[in-house]
Order: structure tokens, then sequence, then C-alpha cells
């Protein structure tokens, strides 16, 4: 008698757990709450996006400073209160002799196929 007591009470709470672990799983996987998923995972990849652009951007200043310094460039903020007031000159253009053509050019030619018809 024991033994049906106990395989009876072991049945009902598996049939109680199994029931409650399916209701659960079905309330997930209604419209409203997949939904407010996506929107929590949306908002979530837009912040790790943030932090991600916040970290390059940290990186591409300190790269530029580090660049700055070792080509003896003054880093300021504002270019002409570094030459106090002034702009500063031109640069000049080193000769590396005629510019070559680009890669891809049209033909010149007078040619025209709506001319046949």
């Amino acid at each position: 008698m024991f033994r049906r007591t106990f395989w009876f009470t072991a049945g009902a709470a598996a049939g109680v757990w199994a029931t409650a672990k399916v209701n659960r799983k079905l309330k997930q996987l209604t419209p409203e709450s997949l939904a407010a998923q996506a929107a929590n995972k949306a908002v979530e990849t837009g912040h790790r996006l943030k932090d991600f652009a916040l970290d390059v951007r940290a990186g591409m200043v300190q790269r530029e400073a580090e660049l700055g310094e070792a080509l003896g460039l003054e880093a300021s903020a504002d270019p002409a209160a570094a030459q106090g007031g002034e702009l500063p000159e031109p640069r000049r253009r080193t000769a590396l002799g005629p510019t070559p053509p680009p890669y891809f050019t049209l033909p010149k030619s007078s040619y025209n196929r709506n001319e046949d018809h």
C-alpha cells in the first residue's frame, strides 16, 4: 500500500511540475511576450553598439594624439589658436610628375545609336 501511495504522489508531483513548465513556456510564446522580448533585445543591442562606438571614438582620439606626438604636431582643439590667431601657411605640393590618367575612361566618339533609326 505504501508503494502505491508513493508512486501516485510522485506521478501527481511530476504532472503538476510538467503542467506548470508548459504553461510558463506558453506564456513566453504569446505575441505580447515575444514583442517585449524583441524590444528588450533591441534596446540591449543599441546600448552595446553605443558602447562600441564610444570605445572606437576614444581609441581614435588616443591614436590621433599618439600620431600627432610622433610627428611633432601640436594638438590643439582650435588650429587658429595654435598659430596665435593666424592661419597656417598653405602647403606646397611636391612635384611628382604628370598626373596619371584615370583607370577607366569612356571612348570619345560621336556615335549615337539613336541616329541610326
